[in-house]
């Protein structure tokens, strides 16, 4: 028996993407589904867009309530086994959803399909494309902790698990898949990685959740991490290997932090050498150089170096 997949699409003010949203889901090559679109309350033009869609899909309008109130409202309207969430700013490939339920023949435990992301990048008129590797391990723990897992509309999410953990958190500012991902995993629910990409994700704006007030962004990111290492501890699930992501995760945000507020990014180390004394930081965000100056010097004079690194190049670049 063919499962259905709802294909879901909350909407708020994107007359200039919307309608190629709606075709790429009403052209999968997976037969089996349906599309539901619910607008929140949009200003523009968005909403003759989608009536223009009529009798392909199913719609309606709502006062402004924002994302994850609208995501819940998608969910109850929905009557498929599987559901694809899709940003209206965002668009899928044909095969997207075809391919990933293909696992389903080995792994038919699933209950998160997760795959690599497409980033579409906007400047003025021109766009250019990356997909964004999942690296291994493929430990669904350790990929959250280090924010590898992917943005809302690349899974396939099983309903009964998004609903058996509460559906979106109505009120999370921002985070808001990784904070579903953490209690989904809480509730040990089973992840399955899919190597093909069929989700394209475009980066056009500044205004995004996550991107328009980033201290709330690095303060709700950090929770999560506490949240995890929390549960995993009491579970007895903290490995090693989780831990070090954990506190790598949190170091990454602190550079970033540093720059704003140095007090409460060596708040955050300080947090990393109790639960990790022999903590050395690693990847992009720790060159081999920065790493010699954190282990020689510690983390506040390490950034000292680096902020006086890198005027040193502006000055050059600019001369």
């Amino acid at each position: 028996m063919k499962q259905t997949v709802s294909i879901l699409i909350p909407c708020y003010n994107a007359e200039q993407w919307i309608a190629q949203t709606i075709r790429s889901a009403l052209e999968q090559s997976y037969p089996h589904t349906e599309v539901i679109v619910v607008d929140d309350g949009s200003t523009d033009n968005s909403v003759a867009v989608i009536q223009s869609f009529d009798g392909l899909i199913q719609w309606e309008t709502q006062s402004n309530q924002g994302g994850n109130p609208t995501r819940n409202r998608l969910l109850e309207l929905s009557t498929g086994e599987w559901i694809q969430y899709l940003d209206s700013d965002d668009y899928l490939l044909p095969d997207k959803i075809e391919k990933q339920l293909a696992i389903l023949a080995q792994t038919p435990q699933a209950d998160v399909i997760y795959s690599p992301s497409i980033f579409e990048y906007w400047e003025q008129k021109h766009s250019r494309q990356q997909v964004l590797p999942i690296p291994e391990p493929h430990d669904p723990w350790i990929l959250l902790a280090r924010w590898y897992l992917p943005q809302t509309g690349s899974p396939l999410w099983r309903k009964s698990a998004i609903a058996q953990v509460g559906g979106w958190k109505t009120d999370q500012p921002c985070c808001q898949e990784h904070e579903l991902y953490l209690r989904l995993l809480m509730a040990s629910k089973n992840f399955v990685y899919c190597d093909q990409p069929g989700s394209i994700y475009r980066q056009w704006s500044e205004e995004t959740v996550c991107r328009k007030d980033m201290r709330q962004t690095y303060t709700q990111r950090l929770i999560i991490e506490d949240h995890m290492e929390k549960h995993l501890s009491v579970t007895n699930q903290l490995t090693k290997e989780r831990q070090h992501a954990i506190n790598q995760a949190r170091f990454e945000c602190a550079r970033q932090i540093w720059l704003f507020d140095q007090n409460w990014a060596k708040q955050i180390i300080k947090q990393i050498q109790l639960s990790e004394p022999n903590f050395q930081p690693l990847g992009n965000a720790a060159p081999k150089s920065y790493q010699f100056t954190y282990k020689l010097l510690g983390f506040n004079l390490a950034e000292v170096i680096a902020k006086q690194k890198r005027n040193l190049f502006s000055l050059i670049s600019n001369a």
